[in-house]
């Protein structure tokens, strides 16, 4: 494998995070409208939003059965072309079906989608020798933003949800189905391919121990469980709770998205610097820090620092959990990662239920301290992100002249 050819490989990689970053936000912002495009009932609103987060899921575990046969780039380079189509699909019905078909198309694709990055990802970084999986996921933050700004401008400018959606995929899929031109997957353990499921340490004999997984599953649920706090619960929290007024409970979950973008493309320079397990360390204590002055804030300004903290800590925890479990299984990180990936999705359709059942029953206020506790928790399975000295992303340090890009 050239340097050019890792390059070009890191770049459309890259394009391909911040695609997807721009049609999740454009999803899940939009949702409102959604719902009164297809006069869709608050009781089976749930029943939607749930789906597609499961069928993600089922799509992460058939990636990981598919890449047995062929390469993630294959996986990838199909799978988000599908996104974007079930996305204008979403935006073109008009009956309940028809959205229903385009969701769990939606669900499905980006399962694959989310998995296949992640396998690319990592792969590459170990082709690399040093930390990369940061600006990966620092692209998706910038990604989102854009979908997030597109669907304020939408809304502003009273857009239906067709009128929204078609220009950006008819920009968005001509340039992914280019840019997966160059997908390119590092090379295996033994320096001279693409690794095969099975080689390798952590795969012998294709397995993948999920007692050694499970650290990293945990830790990924809880992440997302936090995620799924500030972007479910931020706006509420901020008027309901702290007072606030409307215009500016629609700042919070924008500073945590801004704070996750900066995190992310400054941290790949920390995990060199400090290792991965001291960069997971300090982004847990950050993010549990910032739990705790959402839950005590007096008023609205000190939870906006308190958002600004938990972006800036959780940013770092799903990247590196991601490369973590490539250093585990470096004979087997397809499987790793697909099965890792699921953990995503669980996160996320348990922590906006649990925060809305636990403030309904007790406090918004108390509710906050569970993710902090999560989040916490993440201390306790922190080796489980290398030994101190990898600060590399196969677990080793490799000379500077073999780093690129």
């Amino acid at each position: 494998m050239t340097d050019a050819g890792l390059r070009h490989g890191r770049a459309s990689l890259g394009l391909s995070f911040g695609v997807q970053g721009v049609a999740f936000a454009l999803l899940v912002t939009r949702i409102p409208a959604i719902q009164d495009q297809y006069g869709i009932s608050d009781g089976l609103l749930p029943v939607f939003l749930a789906a597609v987060p499961i069928l993600a899921g089922a799509g992460s575990v058939a990636t990981e059965k598919v890449v047995a046969r062929v390469r993630p780039g294959v996986v990838l380079r199909w799978s988000q072309p599908l996104v974007l189509l079930a996305l204008l699909g979403v935006g073109a019905g008009r009956e309940v079906w028809h959205v229903a078909v385009a969701l769990g198309l939606f669900g499905l694709a980006v399962g694959a989608l989310d998995a296949s990055m992640n396998m690319l990802g990592v792969s590459l970084q170990r082709a690399y020798g040093r930390s990369i999986m940061l600006g990966f996921h620092a692209a998706y933050s910038l990604g989102g933003i854009a979908g997030a700004s597109l669907a304020w401008a939408g809304a502003r400018w009273d857009l239906s949800l067709l009128g929204s959606y078609l220009p950006v995929v008819v920009v968005l899929l001509p340039a992914a189905l280019v840019g997966s031109r160059w997908y390119t997957e590092g090379k295996g353990p033994d320096g001279k391919g693409p690794e095969k499921p099975g080689a390798g340490p952590g795969g012998a004999g294709g397995a993948l121990s999920f007692r050694l997984l499970l650290p990293l599953c945990l830790v990924m649920s809880f992440a997302y469980i936090g995620d799924s706090t500030v972007s479910n619960w931020s706006a509420k929290y901020l008027q309901d709770v702290l007072g606030g007024s409307e215009q500016l409970a629609t700042v919070p979950y924008n500073v945590y998205m801004v704070t996750t973008l900066l995190g992310r493309a400054l941290g790949d320079l920390g995990v060199r610097r400090f290792g991965a397990v001291a960069v997971v360390r300090g982004g847990s204590l950050l993010a549990a820090g910032g739990f705790a002055v959402v839950a005590v804030a007096p008023g609205a300004w000190v939870g906006m620092f308190g958002f600004t903290m938990l972006g800036f800590g959780l940013c770092v925890i799903v990247p590196q959990t991601f490369a973590a479990a490539g250093r585990m299984f470096p004979g087997n990180s397809d499987a790793a990662v697909a099965r890792l990936n699921i953990f995503n999705y669980v996160g996320f359709l348990v922590g906006s239920p649990l925060v809305g059942a636990l403030g309904d029953a007790w406090s918004y206020r108390g509710a906050m301290l569970v993710p902090m506790v999560l989040v916490l928790a993440t201390l306790v399975y922190a080796r489980a992100f290398g030994p101190e000295p990898a600060r590399y992303g196969g677990g080793h340090e490799r000379p500077h002249t073999a780093d690129v890009g």
